[in-house]
C-alpha cells in the first residue's frame, strides 16, 4: 500500500462519522433502557476469546466466520467473535447458572470473514437480547414483540414479520435418509433460494417418490396464513414432530397478533437463515421494498451444553448501524457556544456553568481557522458590562 491510499479500510469494515456516530449513540442508550424496562440485563462479552468457546452449533457456518489467531501466551487458537449469541450463552450457562429464567442484552461489534446482510459488512454492530431457562411460546413471543418495540423505538414500523421452524427442515430430510453432507447443500441451496440447483441436487439423489415430492413441495411452503394449511396437507404423513411444528408457528402467529395490532405476517417453513444451532421456532423482520432482513432470531435450545449446562433459550439479534442507514428518524446535530480565546477567570467559570447545565460549549483556540460557524455553534459568549452572557450568533 502506498502513501496515497493507506486510508482506505479492508472491504466490508465501517467506520462511524460523527453524524451517524451521534445517531448510534442515542439509539443505543434509549434501545438498552428499553430493554432493561422489560427486565433484560446488559452483559458485555469479550471480543476474542479461545475458538471452542465461540464454535457452537451443528455446522461449520461459524467456522468459516470467524478469524482465528493464536494466543501468544498458551499456544491455544483464538478466535474473534463472529456472532455474541454463543458468548452469552456461555455466561448464562457457566458464569451466571440460574435456575430461573435469564433475560440477557448485549451490544458490541462482530468481525466476520465474509461480508453480508443488506450492506455486504464483515463488521456488523450486533444489538441483541437472548431470554434464557423458558421453554413455552411465552418466551419466543416476548422475544419476538421486543425486536418489534425495538424497531418501533427508532422509527421503523412497516414491517413484515416472517415466521418458520427449522425443525420441520431437520425431521424431513431425517427421515428421508440425508447424509450429514447432503444436508448442509440442501441448507445452503435453501438458504439462498437457488431453486433450480435445489431441484437439481434433489433429482440426483437416491429418494423415494414421496420424499422427493415432499422435498420438492419444503421450497413452495411459505406465503400468507394460507401456506398453513398447505404445510399441513403436504406434511400430514410425516411421522414425528412436523405438525405440532407446524401448530406451535401457527399459535405463535395468534399470540403476536393480539400484541401488536396490525402486524404483517408472512410464513416460511424453509426458513434456515442465520447460524445453525437454532432448532426451534425463527423469525425475521423485513420493510416493505427491502430483500434482506433487517432482524432475526429464533430458538436455540441446549445452546449451553457444551458450556456443561443445558438450557432453553430465544433470542433476537440487528445490525444497529444498518438500522441506522434505514431510520427515518435524524439525530440533529446539535447547537453549541463560542467561547474566545481569553484566561479570564470570570469567562473560564461561565464555560464551566454552561457545561454543567448540559450546554456544548466550544473555546476558541488561539491562532485556529475557522469562528463560531464553522464550528456549528448558533450562540457566542460574549463579555457585556462586564458579565459574560451568552447571546445568538448574528
Amino acid at each position: 500500500m502506498n502513501d496515497q491510499n493507506r486510508w482506505l479500510l479492508p472491504d466490508g469494515i465501517e467506520e462511524s462519522l460523527p453524524d451517524e456516530a451521534a445517531w448510534l449513540e442515542v439509539h443505543r442508550r434509549e434501545l438498552l433502557d428499553m430493554f432493561a424496562s422489560w427486565g433484560y440485563e446488559l452483559v458485555i462479552p469479550p471480543l476474542i476469546e479461545y475458538l471452542e468457546s465461540l464454535l457452537v452449533g451443528p455446522s461449520d457456518d461459524l467456522d468459516l466466520q470467524t478469524f482465528k489467531l493464536t494466543d501468544q501466551l498458551t499456544g491455544r487458537m483464538m478466535g474473534v467473535r463472529a456472532d455474541m449469541t454463543p458468548q452469552v450463552a456461555r455466561i448464562d450457562a457457566h458464569m451466571l447458572k440460574r435456575d430461573a429464567p435469564a433475560r440477557l442484552c448485549y451490544l458490541g461489534t462482530v468481525l466476520r470473514t465474509r461480508p453480508g446482510g443488506r450492506d455486504l459488512t464483515r463488521s456488523p454492530l450486533q444489538l441483541g437480547a437472548e431470554l434464557y431457562g423458558h421453554a413455552g411460546v411465552d418466551s419466543d413471543v416476548e422475544v419476538i414483540c421486543l425486536m418489534l418495540e425495538a424497531l418501533k423505538l427508532v422509527g421503523i414500523e412497516d414491517i413484515c414479520l416472517d415466521l418458520g421452524h427449522v425443525g420441520i427442515f431437520d425431521e424431513i430430510v431425517e427421515q428421508a435418509g440425508f447424509r450429514q453432507d447432503q444436508q448442509r447443500t440442501l441448507q445452503t441451496l435453501l438458504q439462498q433460494r437457488a431453486l433450480p440447483e435445489y431441484e437439481q441436487f434433489l433429482s440426483g439423489c437416491a429418494l423415494t417418490e414421496e420424499s422427493q415430492e415432499i422435498m420438492l413441495a419444503l421450497s413452495d411452503l411459505s406465503g400468507d396464513e394460507r401456506v398453513i394449511a398447505y404445510a399441513r396437507e403436504v406434511l400430514g404423513n410425516l411421522e414425528g414432530s412436523a405438525k405440532s411444528h407446524i401448530d406451535y408457528v401457527e399459535t405463535l402467529a395468534k399470540r403476536v397478533s393480539q400484541r401488536v395490532a396490525g402486524i404483517r405476517l408472512h410464513f416460511d417453513f424453509a426458513a434456515l437463515s442465520g447460524f445453525r444451532y437454532e432448532n426451534g421456532a425463527v423469525f425475521a423482520a423485513y420493510i416493505s421494498g427491502q430483500g434482506e432482513q433487517i432482524a432475526r432470531g429464533g430458538r436455540y435450545d441446549m445452546i449451553g451444553k457444551v458450556f456443561g449446562r443445558s438450557r432453553p433459550a430465544t433470542g433476537f439479534s440487528l445490525d444497529l448501524r444498518a438500522i441506522a442507514k434505514l431510520s427515518p428518524r435524524v439525530q440533529h446535530a446539535r447547537t453549541g457556544i463560542f467561547a474566545p480565546c481569553e484566561e479570564d477567570p470570570e469567562l473560564l467559570a461561565a464555560i464551566g456553568r454552561l457545561r454543567s447545565q448540559g450546554e456544548r460549549v466550544i473555546c476558541e483556540l488561539n491562532g485556529q481557522h475557522g469562528g463560531a460557524q464553522d464550528m456549528q455553534c448558533d450562540r457566542i459568549l460574549q463579555r457585556e458590562g462586564g458579565t459574560w452572557r451568552v447571546v445568538p450568533l448574528c
